[in-house]
């Protein structure tokens, strides 16, 4: 006999928090990420959360871009509807674990990097961070390699308001 522990044990319970899930994302999100906040409650396995997925995207609740799954409309408006049903302490754990990707991904969507290789040899990597209305900082940066350009990247992905900070810093300093 399959013991399951968790409060989710249905894989119409499974759909719902699927759907609960997506619905408070404010972008696409990869399986990956989809099936570990889903996951979270110990009654779902990875097999059962595939399967619903996929029967969410094969009836038109979500939708499958490359790797990327979003909510539709249909989706959304069953989702609120049903939502309730599940158990409360599952909804505020995954609404806590959903708000905490969702600000992760919208601090990513401000930060914009990419790099372009030069017909001299090198990469001008381009690099910038916006409020949400234009852009704070805007650099474009000659890199030795594509390797460095990637490095460059990576580095402002993940420290570009301490950057930001730091060259503010160093331009208004008093000296």
């Amino acid at each position: 006999m399959d013991r399951r522990f968790g409060f989710i044990h249905d894989n119409l319970d499974i759909k719902i928090l699927i759907l609960f899930i997506l619905s408070r994302l404010p972008e696409p999100v990869d399986a990956e990420t989809l099936s570990q906040l889903t996951m979270a409650d110990e009654g779902i396995n990875y097999f059962d959360f595939a399967a619903c997925l996929a029967e969410l995207v094969r009836t038109g609740h979500a939708t499958r871009s490359g790797d990327l799954y979003a909510i539709t409309e249909k989706g959304r408006v069953n989702g609120q509807i049903t939502e309730s049903g599940l158990p409360y302490s599952v909804r505020v754990q995954a609404e806590k674990n959903a708000a905490k990707v969702a600000v992760k991904m919208r601090r990513n969507a401000l930060i914009s990097v990419s790099h372009t290789l030069r017909s001299r040899g090198g990469c001008t990597v381009s690099l910038s961070m916006s409020d949400g209305v234009s852009d704070v900082i805007s650099l474009q940066l000659l890199a030795g390699s594509e390797q460095q350009a990637q490095q460059i990247e990576e580095r402002f992905q993940t420290n570009a308001e301490k950057i930001y900070g730091d060259i503010m810093a160093l331009l208004t300093e008093e000296n």
